[in-house]
């Protein structure tokens, strides 16, 4: 039978883009995060086989994951020096958008002193983006904070959301008359699980009390700062990057379904809630669904993405959909990649995306566009170079972007879709609307998974399923053995690690935030 092309056509003016941060690719930073990279390389580096030592292809990062230069950022990809470059390499692909973030550490590195030169770089930034037809998506904190603002306490005083305030309406002074799209904070969840909960991220603080004190600043922040730019202009979008997943129970136990939905307030509305009332569309990163067996999150065992974490793309819509129904307004999604070096997934996680968005907008949802993370090769944090997320891979000693062979295909797709703004994307074939996961009982395998600590850190994904139809020669999926890593979703559950040196006692996690 000859397949059929899928009817649902992405809007006119939908963003096709892709996601960067400032302190992961721009290089020469120095903030709260580039001090304590440093302090603690060869801490991360000591500890990496214990944290990564299970992953299937350990033996092709252990000589970087063991190195401590892996762990200091560093020029990063030179994408200061490099962005014009960069962004004609995505005019090219057919991407007609762009998200970046500020570093506030450039802007204001001393409290009250204004670096003009930054604002200049800024501004030039800017322009380069018009001038490749790239629509800004500009984030204004992306986990770094200039070293003075740290030593005040950061956010986790309620005063000190005033200097915050400061910087954007200084910022916005500058650059706001070629900005549209504003995300005032990114996945605030995952920033004070890592930094006050786990205690794994600078400051290294251990403290329930603290996480949920900063969380609520944060939604403070957010709020204030939606205050100033829509009394600047009504053309300004303000949003938060919220980290979501799909939450669903494992079986039909009231504990499970009790459980998933506790998980889901948490991962999500606590904070929407908070924020909703100033908020002009919510800006979604998506990487994974979590699967609840009584009260701990258990998901199948399919083969990992180089990082551990179960690759579900197609729950895309899942997320999106619940999130259009609990708050009906608008979504961007501004994060959803996968951690793949040899290119052996990002295409198939590129179709099942694409897909998951058209069964979405088929349902209803609202989609302003999708940002792929991320164009290039970056640093990834606590866990350093050795991830690689880019369509284009980056040469750390060169600095020479090579696009990867998903990005090629992606390019096509883009190409056609603009070519043929009235007919379907030709690669992607229709599929069944699908159906949420049901509830099944629980194998004596998941149960006696469950129960063991591990578990509670294995990686967010979802229940087996017929997947819908891929483009020829797209690899697969396949299962694989157990012992994978987990992205942390922001929910916050007990962590396990060694000690990272820090003011109090902490353990490294294994998530990423883009």
């Amino acid at each position: 039978m000859a397949k059929q092309q899928s009817t649902v056509q992405f809007p006119k003016h939908f963003l096709w883009g892709a996601a960067t941060s400032a302190h992961q690719v721009e290089g020469g930073m120095h903030n709260q995060w580039s001090e304590w990279e440093k302090a603690q390389a060869k801490t991360l580096a000591a500890q990496s086989q214990y944290q990564y030592g299970d992953l299937p292809n350990w033996p092709h990062i252990a000589s970087a994951a063991k190195d401590p230069n892996n762990y200091i950022s560093g020029k990063a990809a030179n994408h200061a020096e490099l962005y014009a470059q960069d962004f004609a390499l995505a005019k090219k692909m057919g991407l007609t958008s762009w998200r970046f973030s500020v570093e506030w550490s450039r802007i204001e590195p001393e409290e009250g002193a204004w670096n003009v030169e930054a604002i200049k770089y800024y501004k030039a930034y800017l322009a380069a983006l018009t001038d490749a037809g790239l629509e800004p998506v500009v984030t204004l904190f992306h986990f770094t904070l200039p070293v003075w603002f740290a030593a005040r306490g950061g956010f986790a005083k309620r005063d000190n959301v005033k200097y915050f305030v400061r910087f954007v309406d200084k910022l916005m002074d500058e650059i706001g008359a070629t900005v549209r799209y504003v995300i005032t904070i990114n996945e605030p969840c995952v920033y004070v699980t890592e930094s006050y909960y786990n205690g794994t991220w600078p400051p290294n603080v251990r403290s329930k009390w603290q996480t949920y004190r900063v969380l609520s600043n944060l939604a403070y922040a957010h709020n204030q700062v939606a205050k100033v730019l829509h009394a600047k202009s009504r053309r300004f979008k303000v949003a938060v990057a919220k980290n979501s997943a799909y939450t669903y129970p494992g079986d039909d136990a009231w504990l499970s379904r009790a459980t998933a939905r506790v998980v889901q307030f948490f991962q999500d509305d606590y904070f929407l809630r908070k924020v909703v009332r100033q908020s002009d569309y919510i800006a979604v990163n998506y990487y994974f669904s979590n699967r609840i067996y009584g009260y701990r999150i258990h998901n199948p065992e399919t083969t990992p993405n180089d990082l551990g974490w179960t690759m579900q793309p197609d729950h895309l819509e899942l997320a999106l959909e619940r999130l259009w129904s609990c708050y009906k307004l608008p979504l961007l999604v501004t994060e959803n990649g996968v951690a793949d070096e040899r290119d052996q997934f990002r295409k198939q996680w590129l179709t099942q995306s694409i897909l998951a968005m058209q069964r979405a907008l088929g349902n209803g949802v609202e989609l302003l566009g999708y940002m792929h993370w991320s164009f290039l090769d970056n640093f990834e944090w606590d866990k350093g170079f050795w991830p690689r997320f880019g369509l284009f891979a980056v040469d750390y000693k060169t600095y020479k972007r090579t696009p990867r062979p998903s990005a090629l295909w992606f390019a096509r797709v883009l190409q056609q879709q603009k070519k043929q703004a009235e007919q379907p994307i030709e690669p992607l074939p229709s599929v069944p609307a699908r159906k949420k996961p049901s509830a099944k009982p629980a194998t004596a395998q998941a149960q006696a998974t469950s129960s063991s600590p591990r578990s509670v850190r294995s990686t967010p994904a979802v229940p087996p399923k017929p997947t819908p139809p891929t483009p020829p020669q797209t690899p697969q999926m396949p299962p694989s053995t157990p012992g994978s890593a987990a992205r942390s979703s922001g929910v916050i559950t007990p962590p396990r690690r060694p000690a990272v040196a820090s003011r109090s006692r902490s353990r490294s996690h294994n998530n990423r935030e883009e």
